[in-house]
């Protein structure tokens, strides 16, 4: 269970179009976004995490949480959820 709203969740079209074709990055999509939903921000520095564990409490905000695979760097996902938790976008780490 999330410990905070997600919204609607929505994968960028490269993400889910790499889910369709690459064998294991939709384990990997799934595997991040329950990390990001336990509050397990990934790869981020502690300065960020402790913006994140702020921005689900009272004092509600924007979460932003990266997630790197050590076997294929270009797997890097962003994990984003809108201020008034109305959507949770999964996109690769560079896209805007």
């Amino acid at each position: 269970m999330a410990k905070f709203e997600l919204g609607e969740l929505v994968c960028a079209s490269d993400v889910m179009e790499r889910i369709w074709a690459q064998n294991g990055f939709g384990a990997y999509v799934l595997r991040s976004l329950n990390r990001y939903t336990r509050c397990d921000w990934g790869e981020m520095n502690d300065e960020d995490k402790e913006m994140n564990d702020m921005a689900i409490g009272p004092n509600e905000d924007s979460v932003l949480a990266v997630y790197e695979h050590s076997k294929h760097p270009e797997w890097k996902i962003v994990i984003t959820t809108e201020i008034d938790r109305s959507v949770t976008t999964i996109r690769f780490s560079d896209e805007n």
